[in-house]
């Protein structure tokens, strides 16, 4: 499986960005997907998810209102609307599969991708 993460770019506080996981390789399985961040000096954190077929969302509290999840792995493609960006939304965000596990645990997911650097000015 391999994925693929863009969209990522330089916003001003309070504007938007989408990005977008492209998943290919073994498409025929089941993969919840998920999207994590990691600023600079912090660990990676989990940030929002969804069930392989798109049905069943996930948030951190830290996002809960300003990002959707949409798309699903059935899709080959999952997606992240971010909102009212904050600085402190500044990272680099990755997206990930599995094909089950926790979603806020890191060490459940076992394919990533490169990541995209969102950075919000204040």
């Amino acid at each position: 499986v391999q994925l693929q993460a863009s969209g990522g770019g330089l916003v001003q506080a309070g504007g938007s960005l989408r990005l977008t996981c492209a998943l290919s390789g073994r498409t025929g399985s089941r993969y919840s997907m998920a999207w994590f961040r990691q600023a600079p000096g912090k660990e990676r954190e989990f940030v929002a998810g969804i069930s392989w077929s798109g049905d069943t969302s996930y948030y951190a509290d830290s996002v809960k209102g300003r990002f959707a999840v949409s798309g699903a792995s059935a899709k080959n493609r999952m997606y992240l609307q971010m909102n009212s960006l904050k600085p402190e939304d500044t990272a680099v965000y990755y997206c990930a599969a599995q094909r089950s596990g926790s979603y806020e645990n890191t060490a459940s997911w076992g394919y990533w991708g490169q990541g995209t650097q969102v950075t919000v000015s204040s």
